[in-house]
């Protein structure tokens, strides 16, 4: 069996940047009587970049992955959409509002990876900025912008 060594070093510099994330981690300030303090999330990050390389870095010394698929070479379509998604984004959000232009976003990026139902990656792309939404506004107190939607809310 032979190492592959594209995964196996991309593995390696995966756990790399999960060590070096310790350490940014670790300067984080925590205060005594909290919790959940402001180091929780990098830690869990840091945890999950290590384990995930060094699982693929294991795959790599195993000789990589098996039964890999021809992809279908990018089309320039899907980088219209894509790329449109995110333009889209940036011009509705200010007068539209959160909501509406990450469910524009939504939708149109998932027709860039081959969705061809439009009513429901609206309803996904709804669903999943309606409850970022109210999670940053409403949980957090993070002001993520308002609009059409977010003034009924």
């Amino acid at each position: 069996m032979r190492i592959a060594w594209p995964e196996t070093g991309a593995g390696l510099f995966i756990v790399a940047f999960g060590i070096l994330s310790a350490f940014g981690a670790a300067s984080i300030p925590t205060s005594s009587w909290a919790v959940v303090g402001p180091s929780l999330f990098p830690w869990a990050v840091t945890g999950l970049l290590v384990i995930c390389g060094v699982l693929l870095t294991i795959q790599g010394l195993r000789g990589g992955w098996t039964g890999e698929e021809e992809q279908e070479p990018l089309q320039k379509g899907q980088l219209f959409w894509v790329g449109g998604g995110l333009i889209a984004n940036l011009i509705l959000i200010d007068d539209a509002g959160f909501i509406i232009a990450s469910t524009v976003m939504f939708a149109m990026v998932a027709r860039g990876f081959g969705s061809r139902n439009w009513p429901r990656d609206l309803g996904v792309g709804f669903a999943i900025a309606l409850i970022s939404y109210v999670g940053f506004d409403r949980l957090l107190g993070y002001k993520i912008g308002s609009g059409l939607i977010e003034a009924l809310i």
